[in-house]
Parts: C-alpha cells; structure tokens; sequence
C-alpha cells in the first residue's frame, strides 16, 4: 500500500484500489460515489478531441491543447471496473448505494448498457439517472450533451433520504447547482462537479455516513461530502492528482469548522 493521508474525517489512499479495497472492513461504508474511467476518453492515442479531428480527416493543430492520458483509461478499463464491484459490494452496509458516473449513448458496444448489466449481476440495478450537461460537447454527429450516472442498491432495498417525491431520473442544466467544468490544460481531463456527488449524497446517505470513492481523481467527491458531515474514503493511482484531493479536502474540512 502507498501514502495514506487522514485529513479529519477523510482517509485518503494513495495506490490501486484492486490493492486497497480488500484491506477495507466489511459493511464500512453507506455510500459509493465515483467516477471511473471509461476506457476511451483519454489514453494514449488522445482524448476526444483529437479522436473527433482524426475521424474528420483534420490535423490536430499543434497550437491545441495536447493530450493528457489518464490511468487505466484504455483498453483495461472495462476489467478494472468489473473487478472492483464485488468489492463495493462487500464493502457496502445494508441498503447501501453505487452511484457510478458513466458516458452517454452510442455503439458499436454501448458502455452504459454493459455497465448497467454488471452492476446488476452484483447489485440490484436501481436507476439511470441521465445528466443533462447544457450546450453541446464533443463528438460527431450526434454530439455528447449528456452523461449518465448508474446508481445500483444492496440487494434488499436502498437508503432514500429524500422527501419531496419530486427527484427526477434527469437532472437538467444548472439543477441543484450542478453546471458542467470544461477543463483548463492543468485540470484533471475529465473532471466533475462537486454538487453532482452532493446531489447523490443526499438522496442516499445522512450525516456520519460514510462515502467511499475508488477512483477519486482530484477529490470532487470528498470536496463535496465533507461538508456535509459524512465521513469520506478516497483511493487514488496517480500521484498528482492525489496531491491535489489532499489539498481539495483539506479546504474543505478547514471551511466545515470555520463554519460549524
């Protein structure tokens, strides 16, 4: 195991999660939040923008930004989500949730759909819940503008805190806060918003829960929940995005006891 860095109630892991996952206690955690990689957004033969100028016969103009691969990102992603949810399961307390961010529509092999389809032979698939991110992003012809997040439950029901009845399986522009990040060239390439993890933590854990995120990136997840009393895990393979969650939550918990 790597670097661990407890930052109040936040116990960040820096190293593989496939390494860090089993040393975690059963039932420790209410709530999984995460993004993984899809395996085709950015590795190292570029990210979507290159892949759109490649298959309109364009040169990618060196003026642009370059492209930034991710870890796991190609052709091993799909094996490495697999494998990592008969963990979350195991991990996952009673009525416990996965919220798990995915890509949109679109063929040959439809990611969403497979990725429902796991989820389903371990979890109880509950809901695809389709955010819509306002003006139209990459692609080509049919232009991405949304992005789906596939929430499974424990087997045996699932924590719902909310009380309205008036949650929608969309979430539209600007909803809750939500607004989509277009990322600057020192970002993380595919980053999320944290009131898109805030929404779900909401709906599907209360205060003193705890979250876990696998893959959490540069800590939007953490950054979210933090404030909101839950406890947070975040594991994560690469060094400088882990350096950067470090700082993220760090802010985040130092505004949380400003502010209690």
């Amino acid at each position: 195991m790597g670097r661990v860095e407890t930052i109040g109630d936040a116990t960040l892991y820096l190293g593989d999660c496939l390494d860090i996952l089993p040393t975690l206690a059963v039932a420790s955690v209410h709530l999984v939040i995460t993004d993984p990689p899809y395996g085709h957004n950015n590795n190292n033969n570029g990210d979507l923008i290159h892949k759109r100028e490649a298959a309109l016969g364009r040169p990618y103009s060196a003026s642009q930004q370059a492209a930034r691969p991710t870890a796991n990102d190609g052709a091993e992603a799909n094996d490495l989500f697999r494998a990592t949810l008969p963990e979350l399961n195991r991990l996952l307390a009673s009525k416990g949730c996965c919220c798990c961010c995915c890509c949109g529509g679109g063929g040959p092999d439809p990611q969403f759909a497979r990725w429902s389809l796991w989820l389903d032979e371990v979890f109880d698939f509950k809901q695809m819940v389709v955010w819509d991110k306002g003006p139209m992003g990459m692609g080509w012809h049919y232009r991405r503008s949304y992005e789906t997040i596939l929430v499974a439950e424990k087997r045996g029901g699932s924590r719902w805190y909310d009380e309205t009845n008036a949650v929608e399986n969309i979430i539209r522009p600007g909803q809750y806060g939500i607004r989509k990040i277009i990322p600057s060239a020192n970002d993380h390439p595919t980053p999320k918003p944290p009131a898109l993890a805030a929404h779900f933590a909401r709906l599907h854990s209360q205060a003193g829960d705890v979250v876990l995120d696998p893959f959490m990136g540069r800590g939007w997840v953490g950054e979210a929940v933090i404030p909101m009393g839950r406890k947070f895990v975040g594991i994560e393979i690469d060094a400088e995005h882990f350096d950067i969650a470090c700082e993220r939550i760090d802010n985040a918990y130092r505004q949380k006891r400003m502010f209690a």
